[in-house]
């Protein structure tokens, strides 16, 4: 008995061992992508440069359907992760209340660890907890992409002439700030997806849960700071004329 005692006492420290890993890779990823985007080029960097040029150029035309149409385009996909995690938070729900059924499917797989129905509960809980995180990301990046669409409407017009220049370029700033904070909100929602995907490792092994967390963090890294899509942004070659095409042309030219 006491041999049973401690055994389920271990299984627990494993599992508090990997909780804790794994809340230190999402929070200590998320403090040091932060810190590093201050001075390094990364995908959030760069497309808020990208959207400081968008809103300079907005306010150079009178036609702003475009523009409002790209806001609706971002504030739909925000919409749909918000609906799709409403979809799994009432499976993981419904989970939770088929416990029994569910440790007898876990039971049956390989390199399962034996989970106790009460463990099992709580990896649920867990699961759940995250995507509800994840759906008040989303419906706040929804409620700021509203925002910047307001101020797309409200966008001084190119023939304003009580509008200044410096009055135009604190509005452009402001307007990408607030499109910005919109997208961070989103990334915010989008890395939970990957955690809460990394997290059903959990009911397999807490080792394998915490290996898997580590590898969600070098994934999201990987993406953010050293993607070929970060390099075409990044690196905009200048067009300049080949000597050799200029050559050959010159002498065509001369021989007709």
């Amino acid at each position: 008995m006491t041999d049973v005692v401690d055994l389920f006492d271990i299984q627990y420290l494993w599992n508090l061992l990997a909780v804790l890993w794994f809340l230190l890779c999402w929070v200590g990823y998320t403090r040091y992508a932060s810190w590093k985007a201050r001075d390094t080029a990364c995908l959030a960097s760069v497309l808020h440069l990208y959207r400081e040029d968008w809103m300079r150029r907005l306010l150079l035309r009178d036609n702003r359907v475009a523009d409002a149409s790209v806001i609706g385009n971002l504030e739909r996909n925000a919409s749909f992760f918000a609906s799709s995690t409403l979809i799994i938070i009432a499976g993981v729900l419904t989970l939770l209340g088929s416990a029994e059924r569910t440790l007898s499917v876990l039971n049956d797989l390989p390199f399962v660890m034996p989970p106790t129905r009460g463990l099992s509960e709580l990896k649920l809980l867990c699961l759940a907890v995250l995507f509800v995180y994840a759906f008040f990301t989303f419906s706040w990046c929804m409620r700021q992409y509203n925002f910047a669409a307001v101020l797309v409407g409200s966008a001084p017009l190119i023939g304003e002439r009580h509008v200044g220049e410096q009055e135009r370029k604190a509005f452009a700033e402001r307007a990408a700030r607030v499109v910005s904070m919109a997208a961070h909100q989103f990334n915010q929602g989008l890395r939970s997806y990957y955690f809460g995907l990394g997290m059903l490792a959990w009911f397999i092994n807490p080792w394998l849960f915490m290996l898997v967390s580590a590898g969600v963090v070098g994934v999201l890294y990987q993406r953010e700071f050293h993607s070929d899509v970060l390099k075409v942004m990044v690196y905009t070659p200048a067009l300049t004329p080949n000597p050799s095409h200029s050559t050959t042309g010159e002498a065509a030219k001369d021989n007709c």
